[in-house]
């Protein structure tokens, strides 16, 4: 099969008219860079914002054209809104503010504008609570706490699946013990993989290991939003989403457009994690998504020789900042050899080592944060019975 390249894709995009008739979407300068990766097709293409709903139909004609190129398997086509800028004004004086018959022509002050309500986030058909792992930076076992809080919420008794939400470095295939790729079904949403009873999506299914992710923000939530609503997930009672480490634009999209239960912060005890734990803390406060708590990872080391306890990082600083901020602490989870070699071979330590001191540990931190999320979910009316 020969390489499809970006000649042949601009070629068959140039036959798509633009929102306006008058020329093709290549040379009306509205498509993006185009990614090839393993002969699936990413791009978006630019649009006024005020025309965005409307043109779902160009979104489609340009997915249908690049996927019917020979030798294409699929393509990811994303509408990114380009907003105008806002008419300028004279510099000379501000707006001219109306008098009041009793002000003496001394100008009135302007009456505060309502904040307009925000707009209510779409859910996920069949899933219960959607659950987000995060932490401030990379290196602190985010992934391997998620996929085993992921595990310990499964042993606990709930449906479970989870989303990769790292789009330049996905974890779960490696984690999971995951190859090869995903079904489709009628040729419309994506088969999620599972092991050790829990479905699982990552963009790691999707591209070779090795191959290096150049995308740019509309492009991350595009795939991050097909890979969470074009996913036959079923009925699940949670969906935890291990999220890329800091706070970009993988983070504000499963923020402000997914009806998230709540966070969960990951960090170690050390001063230098926990100053970027608190922005990632700050962040899902901002945009308004409950944080469930904090869990302190690599928090002591056991020496697997003589079982005897080292504070490496420090210990205590990740409960500590939790009491300080007001937000629960979750668990220590301590540093052992077991937990990173067991991460490494694709069994993590909750299903290698069930009735171990580890496992424990994360069954009684998804305990924890599922409490939290039943907390904070919304109760129903009370019914009213008129006999």
């Amino acid at each position: 099969m020969t390489d499809i390249t970006k000649e042949q894709v601009q070629a068959a995009l140039q036959t798509v008219r633009g929102p306006d008739l008058d020329s093709n979407i290549i040379d009306l300068g509205m498509v993006s860079d185009i990614f090839i990766s393993d002969a699936k097709v990413y791009f978006s293409i630019t649009v006024p914002a005020e025309r965005a709903k409307t043109l779902e139909p160009l979104r489609q004609a340009a997915e249908r054209v690049v996927v019917a190129i020979p030798g294409v398997k699929g393509a990811m086509v994303a509408l990114t809104a380009d907003k105008k800028a806002a008419p300028d004004r004279p510099a000379t004086a501000p707006p001219a503010q109306p008098k009041s018959a009793h002000s003496h022509g001394a100008p009135q002050a302007a009456r505060p504008q309502p904040t307009p309500p925000r707009p209510a986030k779409a859910g996920v058909p069949g899933i219960g609570a959607i659950i987000a792992v995060a932490s401030g930076k990379g290196g602190v076992g985010k992934s391997t706490t998620a996929v085993n809080l992921a595990l310990a919420l499964k042993a606990n008794g709930l449906s479970v699946g989870i989303l990769d939400a790292d789009i330049y470095g996905p974890s779960m295939p490696r984690l999971l013990k995951l190859s090869g790729r995903p079904e489709q079904i009628d040729g419309k949403i994506i088969k999620p993989m599972e092991n050790y009873g829990i479905k699982v999506m990552s963009m790691g299914f999707l591209v070779e290991e090795d191959t290096a992710m150049i995308w740019r923000g509309p492009m991350v939530q595009s795939a991050l939003m097909q890979m969470l609503r074009e996913v036959a997930w079923g009925e699940l009672d949670v969906l935890v989403v291990d999220m890329p480490p800091g706070t970009g634009d993988a983070q504000l999209t499963m923020a402000q457009q997914v009806p998230l239960a709540g966070a969960v912060i990951v960090s170690t005890p050390q001063d230098l994690a926990l100053i970027d734990a608190r922005k990632g803390l700050n962040m899902f406060r901002k945009v308004e998504v409950p944080v469930l708590g904090i869990i302190e990872n690599m928090s002591y080391f056991i020496a697997p020789d003589t079982g005897a306890r080292y504070d490496i990082f420090g210990h205590g600083g990740a409960r500590a900042e939790a009491e300080r901020i007001g937000v629960p602490f979750l668990g220590e989870v301590p540093l052992t050899i077991s937990i990173r070699e067991m991460s490494d071979a694709g069994t993590p330590v909750v299903i290698a080592d069930p009735e171990g001191i580890q496992a424990q540990t994360y069954r009684d931190i998804a305990t924890r944060v599922w409490q939290q999320v039943a907390e904070r979910a919304p109760q129903p009316a009370p019914a009213f019975i008129f006999e």
